[in-house]
């Protein structure tokens, strides 16, 4: 029984506010306009060396997400401050929350060293809240994870890029890609030579830029929780930032 679209009595269900239970329905969707725009990229790499493989993947992805039609936007983590060292004002922390909030989906590669992503990726992703008062600046948007290692071919790194992925509410698509030694993928100019390594990068910027423009315009909705509806933005805030840790 209903007492209005899309919220129901919910008589078996005691400790559900009706007013905030909402049933999800197709019609939510039909009813949001679509973007014309070009979709926003925002490309992250976890690399400081002057010869930085994860920089030059990134920036032969941005390549490809330029010609799938993408407008994206690289960040160079030279001169980002250790998380709690600086002030959340220092400029390289700002330019970073600005093109995460300019953002509609990312590109992560880090190195993989010691077995994991390297302190240069996450340090960058550290800096990025889950939220700003009410808005959150990566929540429904979408990522691709790669990396690039100098051994065999591994997949620590982006498995830890995805748990990160999951933990900022992003949308990560399922491809991926890995290059192994890396040091012999690309040429003396720093562009990556024809290989299966190359082309899987294509196939995930291609996945990548086809589930942002799905979801870019329903994020908002797909990400709407019943949970937070009953918090206000400073409770929400107060929780997710743990600023006492």
């Amino acid at each position: 029984m209903m007492t209005k679209a899309g919220v129901s009595k919910l008589p078996d269900l005691p400790n559900i506010d009706p007013a905030l239970f909402a049933k999800p329905s197709n019609t939510h969707f039909e009813a949001v306009a679509t973007s014309t725009h070009a979709p926003h990229i925002l490309l992250l790499y976890g690399s400081l060396r002057e010869r930085s493989f994860s920089r030059l993947l990134t920036f032969e992805a941005q390549r490809l997400l330029n010609a799938f039609g993408a407008e994206t936007r690289v960040f160079n983590p030279e001169g980002l401050p250790l998380p709690d060292g600086h002030p959340e004002h220092h400029p390289k922390v700002q330019e970073l929350r600005d093109l995460a909030t300019w953002s509609e989906g990312m590109v992560w590669t880090s190195p993989e060293r010691h077995g994991a992503m390297t302190g240069i990726m996450k340090m960058q992703i550290d800096w990025i809240p889950l939220s700003i008062g009410s808005v959150r600046p990566t929540q429904g948007k979408t990522l691709a994870v790669m990396e690039v290692s100098g051994g065999s071919q591994s997949f620590n790194a982006v498995n830890q890029l995805r748990i990160l992925g999951r933990w900022m509410r992003m949308i990560t698509i399922p491809n991926q890609s890995s290059v192994a030694k890396a040091f012999l993928e690309f040429d003396e100019a720093g562009r990556m030579k024809p290989s299966s390594y190359y082309e899987r990068v294509v196939d995930v910027m291609e996945e990548l830029v086809k589930f942002t423009l799905l979801t870019r315009d329903v994020s908002r909705y797909l990400v709407d929780r019943y949970s937070e509806r009953r918090e206000t933005a400073e409770e929400l805030s107060k929780r997710v930032n743990l600023k006492s840790i």
